[in-house]
Order: structure tokens, then sequence, then C-alpha cells
């Protein structure tokens, strides 16, 4: 039996752009996605702290150091800059595989 974990998490970061017109998703600081362990186009689910929305989409790359968090696209329509979001991503695994714990940044605004 496969069952579904958490893998990572950002936790309490602010969205810093929004734009409907872009193509793309949900942008990351790449250090955050290289410390996380968060791949280019990997599925990532988005919980809007500010005003409820949840909602899952992919992630890309932002600029390594910036601390931006953008949302793009449809994703855009979720959230708005100021907004605090978790950003979580999970991995499958064996039932019975040993547990990983997941790698997570807590962010103090």
């Amino acid at each position: 039996m496969f069952i579904t974990v958490l893998k990572s998490k950002l936790h309490r970061v602010k969205v810093t752009s929004t734009n409907p017109d872009y193509d793309g998703s949900c942008g990351i600081d790449l250090n955050w996605m290289e410390e996380l362990g968060i791949k280019e186009f990997e599925q990532v689910h988005i919980y809007n702290i500010t005003n409820g929305n949840r909602f899952i989409t992919y992630a890309f790359s932002e600029e390594k150091g910036k601390k931006e968090i953008s949302l793009n696209g449809a994703a855009a329509h979720k959230a708005k800059a100021g907004d605090l979001v978790i950003i979580c991503s999970y991995m499958i695994c064996d039932k019975d595989d040993k547990f990983v714990q997941p790698k997570i940044i807590k962010i103090n605004n």
C-alpha cells in the first residue's frame, strides 16, 4: 500500500506579486526551493492563510536571494501581494518505508 506524506513546507511566507497574464504558476526563491528539495515544475499545494483559499499548482524558480513568491496565471486569482501562504510538496511512499522527516522552513514576518 502506498501513502502520500509531507515532503517539504514553506510556512507563513508572504506573496510578493501576482500576475494573471503571466505564463507560469508559483514562483519561489531558488534558495528556498533548493533547501526544501522542490524541483522546477514540481506540484505544490498552496494554502492561503489570509483568505482560506487552497489550490494545487506547480513551482518554478525565482531569482536566488530575493525572497520572492509570485502567483501567476490562474493562481493569481487565489491570492494578492501581501497574503500569507503555506507552500507544501508531498511524496508517495510505501507505507512500510522508514518515515523521513519533512524539510520545513518557517518564515517570521
